[in-house]
Formats: structure tokens, sequence, C-alpha cells
């Protein structure tokens, strides 16, 4: 009998590391309250992409281009359905380090994405050592 329970928690306990992993994807508010952000798992490997802003939920303002990207052959890409967020794999328990893309400077940095809880995402961005970075808090759409 004990054998049987021990199964069924073991189960039941990998069935929610398997939802632990998915709880970041879906939309989230940048801190500002203004961009949206969509994050997806694929193969073991987050990216997030911006899926629109929350003052212009119509998209009745003129598109936004990557103008300020050093590439000149990049700058007249739109923003919407840009991947920002590349190369983020976990780096532990709801964790992942990868890049961020900051369109409003043109420039690449390093990231950690920290998952706090299932609506709330701490976003780091650095140059070296993660002691010289910026840290936002975002939220769950």
């Amino acid at each position: 009998m004990v054998g049987k329970y021990a199964l069924v928690l073991l189960l039941v306990s990998l069935t929610d590391v398997s939802v632990a992993d998915n709880v970041i994807e879906g939309v989230w508010i940048v801190e500002d309250g203004d961009g949206l952000i969509e994050f997806q798992l694929q193969n073991e490997q987050l990216s997030g992409v911006i899926v629109g802003s929350v003052s212009d939920p119509n998209r009745a303002k003129p598109a936004r281009y990557d103008d300020l990207n050093p590439e000149p052959g990049l700058r007249e890409r739109p923003l919407l359905g840009l991947a920002i967020f590349t190369n983020l794999l976990s780096s532990g328990s709801d964790k992942w380090k990868g890049q961020v893309y900051d369109p409003n400077t043109g420039k690449t940095y390093k990231c950690t994405i920290t998952l706090v809880n299932t609506n709330t995402l701490k976003v780091r961005g650095y140059i070296g050592l993660s002691l010289l970075g910026q840290t936002r808090i975002w939220t769950r759409k």
C-alpha cells in the first residue's frame, strides 16, 4: 500500500515541476506599465517578443521601428514582433540567463530573469557583472 502512495506522490510532484516550468509563459507588462512582452518556452530555451502596448491596444499609433539599432540594415524593422530576449537558458529553479536587446538604446545586454511568483517577474540587465546593472519588476497581464 505504501508503495502505491509513494508512486502517486512522485507522479504529482513531477507534474507540478512541469507546470512550474511553464508558468513564465504568457504576456507580461514591463515596469513602466506600457510595453507587452510575451515569453515562450521552446526546446528548453526561453524567448521574449514585443507583442504590443497597453496604451495602444488597437495599434492606432504609427508603428515604431528599430531606428537605434547599431546595424543600419536593421533600423527599418518594426518593433512589434521583435524578439528582444534571446538565448535564455534555465540557470536553476525559475531562473534564466541570456541576452536582452533594448530598442530604446540600440544596445544588447546580458540578463537574468527570475520568476518571483506566478504574477511577478524580476528582469535584470547588466554589462559584464550582474552587479553593474538594473533590475525591473514586471507583472503578468
